[in-house]
């Protein structure tokens, strides 16, 4: 037996975030095989603090602790912007905006719709991380505002984007490190974040050579 030495990357910034609205109507569930054609990218971020909210129960037998069970309900993601697209935003939160000339109404209760959130994590030294949370809903914003000084001072706006299973397995993310051994080559921000990648059929048609 030897010993290896480590040395991973720190992270330095974060990367731009991309979202993609789920096309199913808001009354009905999500559907993993139906997202709008656009993937909206935005760099705009400030911070993205995550949270996942999980229980671990121990389960005794025999008078001994005989196994410890790890399980997430959702993922929680405080998203710090400097601005958010409004229309955008409107549809996410559920507020109606079907009026043509140009009255959005919010505040009823509302069904808000389901879109694929993801966020680029960039480290010392060149390495990435990218990450598809496929299946999100929006479940709380800022909009604080205060008066203007003599400087300019930044008024960001705090978006908390809860992240849920996606599959029968109970995933809720999907992403790729460049520090791991399997990283696919060729692998770039665009050809990931070109479409939600939900399996790995989706991650190897995103690296796929175009023909």
């Amino acid at each position: 037996m030897s010993i290896k030495t480590k040395k991973p990357m720190i992270k330095e910034t974060v990367g731009a975030m991309h979202y993609c609205f789920n096309t199913k109507e808001p009354k009905e569930d999500f559907d993993p095989e139906n997202y709008e054609e656009d993937v909206i990218k935005c760099n705009n971020v400030k911070n993205i603090g995550t949270t996942e909210n999980s229980e671990a129960t121990t389960v005794r037998a025999s008078g001994a602790d005989y196994e410890t069970i790890n399980q997430a309900s959702s993922i929680d993601m405080a998203v710090e912007t400097v601005a958010f697209d409004p229309e955008d935003l409107a549809k996410a939160r559920g507020d109606d905006i079907s009026d043509k000339g140009g009255l959005m109404l919010s505040g009823a209760p509302s069904r808000r719709p389901y879109f694929a959130f993801g966020k680029v994590v960039k480290k010392f030294g060149g390495g990435v991380r990218y990450e598809w949370y496929p299946k999100c809903q929006v479940v709380e914003n800022t909009d604080d505002i205060a008066t203007s000084e003599d400087t300019f001072s930044e008024q960001n706006d705090t978006i908390t984007i809860r992240a849920y299973a996606f599959n029968e397995n109970g995933q809720k993310k999907a992403y790729v490190d460049s520090e791991t051994a399997n990283f696919p080559k060729g692998l770039t921000e665009e050809k990931f974040f070109a479409k939600p990648i939900l399996t790995k059929e989706d991650l190897a048609a995103a690296v796929a050579p175009v023909i």
